[in-house]
């Protein structure tokens, strides 16, 4: 039993605190914080109506380090999961490292001023942490997260080598509203409108954004149009699976929702310059992140199922093989049990499992890893115990 401190009170830790509060045999304690404090209060009433447990909260601001280093020292907490945005990830492991407390996130570091993702800040933390004694795991959502254990879980079970790996992510919800995004807008916008990117033959490949195109017949959704995208997981994929020579990230999008992203676009409304607007000076994306829907909001109107996993080819004992590892999530299933849409649900779920192989020791060990590092098959059991079962399918 051990305390946790949850840091962010958007979709994703509303999510972790009540997966949290269901398994107190493990988090014994839950502490949430946010620089919005009613935000908080707002998920530690859902908690103790629905679960009847007591949750604190407190306020901070996770761009300061020394609000976070005061904050941890007064919580004393087991581990710090960090749900709030990937521009606050070096504040937080900093303030982690200084305080000796386990750190974990769902996604990795991304600078305000240059959309794009990538790990080259957070892996040289290693050394520290390991001297520390403390752990760090990079990526405890879905994707990256659950989509890093699949592959380490398929490289133990069912190949000598994987040769071909292929991210699927297909959210076949719908909200009613004309446009929305599913996570925070600021991100969802900034990862959808860069440039493509996969790994081929020992090189990286960049495409323009949405250039490559494939139409996919998902479990439980059926036929969907999925476009090739960077994410973050392939990146420490390309490092640590034995013989890869491709992977790729698809993502679906309806035709409204890009249709809607092309012309905000052409206006300049997703940019991220600031503009001048009646003497105060504004970013085009903040405005319009601030008039768009909360995600938070779409729980209850959010009808559909996602589905999400690996499409992964190699060899076992020198035969060919392909295998599809792969979830499905209702979305209000999701949010009858924790008051939230799918699309948090499939993050903050194995954010809380992540917490839960550091306390309960599996995944404890000195230093800064991505969990495709560590074994995979205590973490996969706990998906099919709390919420997030998935489907293991042969190909031809």
């Amino acid at each position: 039993m051990a305390k946790v401190l949850i840091i962010g009170a958007g979709g994703v830790g509303s999510v972790a605190a009540h997966k949290c509060a269901q398994v107190p045999e493990v988090f014994s304690e839950i502490v949430l914080a946010s620089r919005t404090p009613e935000k908080c209060e707002a998920i530690r009433d859902s908690i103790r109506e629905r679960f009847g447990r007591q949750i604190e909260v407190a306020r901070v601001d996770a761009d300061r380090k020394s609000e976070l280093v005061e904050l941890i020292k007064g919580v004393q907490p087991a581990v710090v999961l960090h749900l709030a945005l990937p521009y606050q990830d070096l504040t937080i492991m900093e303030a982690c490292l200084e305080c000796g407390v386990d750190y974990l996130d769902t996604a990795n570091y991304e600078s305000p001023d240059n959309p794009f993702f990538d790990y080259h800040l957070q892996w040289p933390f290693h050394e520290s942490y390991r001297e520390k004694g403390i752990t760090g795991l990079l990526g405890s959502g879905f994707d990256p997260g659950v989509t890093n254990v699949f592959s380490a879980y398929a490289a133990k079970h069912y190949f000598d080598e994987i040769h071909y790996i292929d991210i699927l992510d297909a959210n076949g919800g719908d909200h009613g509203y004309p446009f929305a995004t599913n996570f925070n807008p600021e991100i969802n916008i900034r990862e959808v409108t860069a440039k493509g990117r996969y790994w081929e033959n020992g090189q990286w490949v960049d495409t323009e954004p949405l250039e490559k195109k494939w139409t996919f017949d998902f479990p439980g959704i059926g036929p969907r149009d999925a476009y090739l995208m960077y994410h973050e997981e392939l990146e420490s994929l390309v490092k640590n699976i034995k013989g890869l020579k491709r992977i790729r990230f698809w993502m679906t999008f309806s035709e409204k929702y890009l249709k809607h992203l092309e012309v905000l676009q052409n206006v300049g409304m997703t940019s991220i310059e600031p503009i001048n607007f009646q003497g105060r000076e504004i970013v085009p994306l903040h405005f319009l992140q601030a008039v768009l829907p909360d995600p938070a909001s779409l729980g209850p109107r959010t009808k559909g199922k996602t589905c999400i996993g690996n499409i992964m080819e190699g060899v076992k004992d020198g035969k060919p093989r392909k295998i599809y590892i792969y979830n499905n999530c209702d979305h209000q299933e999701c949010y009858r049990e924790v008051g939230s849409q799918a699309v948090s649900y499939t993050t903050g779920v194995p954010a809380m499992i992540g917490a839960m192989m550091l306390i309960n020791g599996p995944w404890k060990k000195p230093g800064v890893y991505n969990l495709e590092q560590l074994d995979p098959d205590p973490f996969m059991e706990q998906l099919n115990r709390h919420g997030l079962p998935w489907n293991v399918v042969e190909l031809e």
